[in-house]
């Protein structure tokens, strides 16, 4: 088996240890707070992340889900004697009153009031703030630092969370297996990975790097594993040396004796707990260690320091050859986008079906999906929680249904259904949105705008050397046109059958120096917002490739993109008449190579609704 199955038989289940209450119990906090006293400590801070920095993390982990009720995939919560707040970006600002005590916890938008603002206003002089070393970033603690300082405050580690402490029925840590994943897919050996990061670092001098995302680690040595939902990782830790050799600290448990034999004598396998030893024991030996202030967690900084290596500051070694695909994981995306493209042309002729009688839910198009997805060949599972947004969810940017909050779907609205699978080729990502009845001018009106920003990103020819940050301002050129913008990025990076959320390439306002560069995937996802009535997303993926045809005289070599989706865009919602005559003839072939490319492989009935879908404009 190349990776671990992450599907489930139901999209719908139980949340472990008492989460999924939205709102949070206020016995929780109150709980929390008594536990400070204890500890002489005047506030904590508590980051939504785990101690390998990642997205997507184990029930264990869901430390301010627990304490809030805050089911968002970034937040950060400060609590204090007196006062709370939780503070959520542009994604969240709807959700986060849905799901939280407004009264216990105030709502804060992480940029424009930002947690050392809170500090500053929250704290007098000589007060103990307490931080958890492992959830922490040493540049995020610097800035947490200052806040403090100005306020007379101190920021105090702690060696256990509070939080866990008085989290009596928390989940136990994850304990799936490691499985190989195998090179047919991976499309490079782990020992051609490693010697050639290995050398790099020879070449700066350096004999190790600490590797603490699992991501990393998991296209490092060619592994998937299943301790975190939707993204197929082994949560672990590595030491990369300068002679290739890798040392993984895992729990053994999760490794068998096969996979001991695939990765070699080169990988060592040590106790996830060995890490802080470890780390110390580089500092005596008198090592250069690379380590990402950024992306790993302040403990593993203050092991280094305590063993006295010497540290040189940088960004994770992996970081941009995974991003860059090679020709074996491109192709296997393709492969997956065709199998996902299957499963969607079945679901929205289903939809188109079914979803006028008024009978549906958000929660029974989630499950229709699902179903669709898991007929598939080598199908792993969703790559994030279904997003289906009927009326005012869908403006909802991250929105998640739930028994509480699903709509029914009747005529009179749109529904945005944001979705992804992971296959053993690659992972996917797509939204789609969907009339159901008639749709007003207005609705035809936003969707073609962002349409045309769309399609602005689609068509790009670029420079090599331009960031995703200096393209973004084409996909929202129609909506700021129109006084209109959206409050998310353009586009994220997406791994290989790995997390679909993956850095260091974007495309958005936030500025990068992170130049596009060929292989990499990226999502390509204008959209618009119009809180309280309806949403309106079109994303697909796409892959950065070299343009061979270029005009007469071109002194830059070029950079374009592949669409790799292939589901079609709603017809029904586009005003034609505000489109150029080259976006019509660019959404005629996207949809001509929808038919030509899913049309043979769904039964007939679905291949003649799909003519009419990609019928052209």
């Amino acid at each position: 088996m190349a990776g671990p199955d992450m599907g489930e038989t139901s999209t719908r289940s139980v949340a472990p240890g008492g989460l999924g209450v939205m709102p949070a119990p206020p016995e929780r906090l109150a709980a929390l707070r008594e536990e400070l006293a204890r500890r002489k400590l005047d506030g904590f801070l508590a980051p939504r992340t785990d101690a390998f920095m990642g997205e997507y993390m184990p029930a264990n982990a869901e430390r301010v889900q627990w304490l809030t009720g805050f089911a968002g995939s970034a937040g950060f919560v400060g609590v204090a004697r007196d006062r709370a707040a939780i503070f959520v970006d542009g994604r969240y600002t709807l959700q986060v009153r849905d799901q939280v005590d407004v009264e216990a916890f105030t709502p804060r938008h992480i940029t424009d009031e930002p947690p050392t603002d809170w500090i500053a206003e929250t704290f007098a002089d000589g007060a103990r703030i307490g931080y958890d070393p492992w959830l922490h970033t040493p540049n995020g603690l610097k800035r947490l630092a200052k806040a403090a300082a100005q306020a007379g405050a101190t920021l105090v580690p702690v060696e256990d969370n509070p939080i866990d402490a008085v989290w009596d029925n928390r989940p136990p840590p994850p304990d799936a297996p490691a499985v190989a994943h195998e090179l047919d897919y991976a499309g490079e050996a782990s020992a051609d990975k490693r010697m050639r990061l290995g050398n790099a670092l020879a070449r700066r001098q350096l004999d190790a790097a600490v590797l603490t995302a699992s991501d990393s680690i998991a296209w490092l040595i060619n592994i998937r594993g299943g301790d975190v939902p939707n993204c197929p990782l082994a949560l672990s830790y590595a030491l990369l040396k300068s002679d290739g050799t890798v040392v993984w600290f895992i729990d053994p448990a999760k490794v068998d004796a096969t996979l001991r034999g695939t990765l070699g004598e080169m990988v060592e396998i040590r106790p996830l707990e060995d890490i802080g030893r470890a780390l110390e024991a580089l500092g005596a030996d008198g090592a250069h260690v690379l380590a990402d202030p950024a992306g790993s967690s302040s403990a593993i900084f203050d092991h280094l320091t305590a063993g006295g290596a010497e540290i040189v500051e940088g960004d994770d070694p992996c970081l941009l050859p995974k991003a860059c695909k090679n020709e074996i994981e491109i192709e296997g995306a393709r492969i997956a986008h065709r199998r996902d493209g299957v499963a969607l042309a079945r679901f929205l002729h289903w939809l188109d079906e079914t979803a006028p009688t008024g009978d549906l839910s958000e929660l029974d198009a989630i499950d229709r999906l699902y179903a669709f997805r898991a007929e598939g060949m080598r199908f792993r599972g969703p790559s994030f929680d279904t997003i289906a947004g009927y009326g005012p969810n869908g403006a909802i940017v991250h929105y998640r249904a739930s028994p509480e909050t699903s709509k029914r779907i009747e005529p009179g609205s749109l529904l945005l259904v944001d979705s992804g699978g992971q296959y053993d080729e690659g992972t996917t990502d797509v939204t789609r949105t969907v009339p159901i009845g008639a749709p007003s001018d207005e609705m035809r009106r936003r969707f073609t705008l962002v349409l045309r920003g769309h399609i602005a990103i689609a068509t790009a020819r670029f420079p090599k050397g331009v960031t995703g940050s200096q393209l973004d301002p084409l996909a929202r050129a129609p909506l700021w046109n129109d006084g209109v913008d959206y409050d998310h990025g353009t586009g994220h990076g997406v791994g290989s059958y790995l997390n679909v959320h993956e850095g260091p390439q974007r495309i958005s306002k936030s500025h990068s120096a992170v130049a596009l560069q060929e292989g990499m995937i990226v999502s390509n996802e204008p959209g618009y917002y119009k809180t309280g009535e309806f949403g309106i997303r079109i994303e697909n993926l796409v892959a950065v490739y070299p343009v061979v045809e270029v005009p007469q005289g071109a002194e830059k070599e070029m950079l374009g993109f592949e669409t790799l989706t292939l589901a079609p865009i709603d017809r029904r919602l586009i005003d034609r008449g505000m489109l150029h005559r080259e976006e019509i003839a660019w959404l005629d072939d996207y949809h001509a190579r929808v038919l030509e490319e899913i049309g043979p492989l769904v039964e007939p009935e679905v291949r003649d609704w799909l003519q009419r879908a990609c019928a052209p404009l």
